[in-house]
């Protein structure tokens, strides 16, 4: 086993903790904080307009908020162009929330009021950008289209951020970091696919057992470690995700220095051991 100090890595593990929960977006949710106060004074005042734009405009605010962060997770370095452009339509929503405010609630001019609509779309595109739509292509290879290929990719991708998720439920923070550390190789692996896709065949056979079984081996430990206390069961543990690791890195380094997978014994080797260890 290797000293604990030759893959413990806080910076990366700190760093992908902020970006799975980043707070952007969030300032949305809290801009129509002020209109409760204001529906509930136009309510004793019995201003049926004001409760409807208040109150219109604090649903609105909320959807727009909700839209912009499904947009925002949505993101990933593996992405196609996203079936509805939520960012964009969080932008909008922000804009006419603004307007109908100024114009109906604060009696504004209708031009001064599209100007504090424009000024949200703004505002928003600045903050946070609009949706991809320029379409991602890759080329065919090895008798697969480019579609196929990356929706290998993606599908990939979704099973790291599965890993992910299943390592939040793990209490111990050298796993932890282990984890982290096979997650980011894994997606470095998947852009050295990405961009020069010819070995996609073989490099099926890395996606789908290695990524699978490093899928399960993980989820099956969150599940069961927090019902046991074996110390035998979290070195076997350990002991995965030791070979998983390694593996990783050294597939990762022969495809950035001979881009060639040579996967069919170690395959055959890591299952045996997961089976052998009773994880699988």
């Amino acid at each position: 086993m290797k000293p604990l100090s030759d893959y413990k890595k806080p910076k990366r593990f700190i760093v992908n903790k902020l970006q799975r929960y980043s707070p952007r977006g969030l300032l949305l949710y809290f801009l129509p904080i002020a209109l409760i106060p204001a529906t509930i004074i136009a309510l004793g005042k019995g201003n049926l307009l004001g409760i409807i734009v208040n109150a219109s405009g604090f649903a609105l605010y909320v959807f727009a908020a909700w839209c912009l962060r499904k947009g925002l997770q949505a993101e990933s370095p593996i992405t196609r162009t996203p079936k509805l452009p939520l960012k964009m339509l969080a932008a909008i929503i922000t804009a006419l929330a603004t307007g109908m405010i100024a114009w109906l609630g604060a009696q504004q001019t209708l031009p001064v009021a599209l100007m504090f609509a424009g000024g949200a779309f703004l505002g928003m595109y600045l903050s946070y950008g609009f949706d991809l739509r320029q379409k991602k292509m890759i080329a065919d290879a090895q008798g697969y289209s480019g579609d196929e290929i990356l929706r290998m990719l993606e599908e990939s991708s979704l099973i790291i951020r599965s890993i992910e998720q299943a390592n939040d439920k793990i209490r111990n923070t050298e796993l932890n970091q282990r984890i982290e550390n096979i997650c980011a190789i894994a997606d470095r692996i998947l852009a050295e696919i990405e961009s020069d896709p010819r070995d996609i065949r073989r490099a099926r056979k890395f996606l789908n057992v290695y990524l699978d079984g490093a899928k399960q081996v993980t989820e099956g430990y969150a599940r069961t470690h927090q019902q046991t206390q074996s110390g035998q069961l979290e070195q076997n543990f350990r002991n995965v995700l030791e070979t998983i690791e390694s593996v990783f890195q050294e597939q990762h380094q022969k495809l950035l220095e001979e881009d060639v997978f040579d996967l069919d014994v170690k395959i055959e080797v890591l299952t045996t051991q997961l089976k052998r260890e009773g994880i699988l």
